[in-house]
């Protein structure tokens, strides 16, 4: 059985790639919007992010410990941590140029971060079609297997139904000869094309 082909939209494919840098981009632009609104040199504010990216890195830290740790959690934590890291910075910086180079950084990482899931779904996808292809190559094989069996009975039976039909028509067509005895035909010896029921009395 085919499996239907979709087509995936070319927005829908171009959105994990622009993701990381969609990502860092807002949260630099947010640290300056902050940085605009009062958060330079204040030192609460500068407490405030070093304590939740602290937190953020240890909730990263202990997810990612031991054999039972969740690599799913533990990223989001350290993300989490990074853009915390960034919009701290992004806030409380005098000028832009250290924002922009953490802005980089942050960008860089989150792409070499990207790249090693992205390879490993393009292996996944690539084994997952490798298998479709091979169902569907033995299904296929199957089905022809069973279409040559399928016809060589229909061969077999037609053959079978031509052959009746000719002795039917060589029967009716004896029959039909003139001076046509069976009696006689058995006295010579001759085979019977079809059988003759002889009933017996016993007084």
């Amino acid at each position: 059985m085919n499996e239907p082909i979709v087509a995936r939209h070319w927005l829908a494919l171009a959105a994990p790639k622009v993701a990381p840098a969609v990502a860092t981009s807002t949260v630099l632009i947010l640290g300056r919007i902050w940085n605009a609104n009062g958060a330079e040199h204040s030192v609460g504010n500068a407490a405030l992010i070093v304590v939740l990216a602290t937190g953020a890195a240890t909730a990263g830290a202990f997810a990612s410990a031991g054999r039972a740790g969740d690599s799913v959690i533990a990223g989001t934590a350290f993300a989490a941590s990074g853009g915390l890291a960034l919009a701290g910075v992004a806030g409380y910086a005098d000028g832009i140029s250290l924002p922009l180079l953490l802005w980089v950084l942050a960008t860089a990482i989150a792409y070499g971060l990207a790249a090693r899931y992205w390879r490993t779904d393009r292996r996944d996808s690539l084994a997952h079609e490798r298998r479709t292809t091979e169902r569907r190559e033995e299904h296929a094989h199957v089905e022809r297997v069973e279409a040559l069996r399928a016809g060589a009975q229909i061969e077999v039976a037609r053959s079978g139904a031509a052959y009746a039909e000719s002795l039917a028509t060589a029967l009716i067509t004896r029959a039909a000869l003139p001076g046509f005895d069976p009696a006689a035909l058995a006295k010579a010896g001759l085979p019977e094309l079809t059988p003759t029921v002889e009933t017996t009395k016993e007084h």
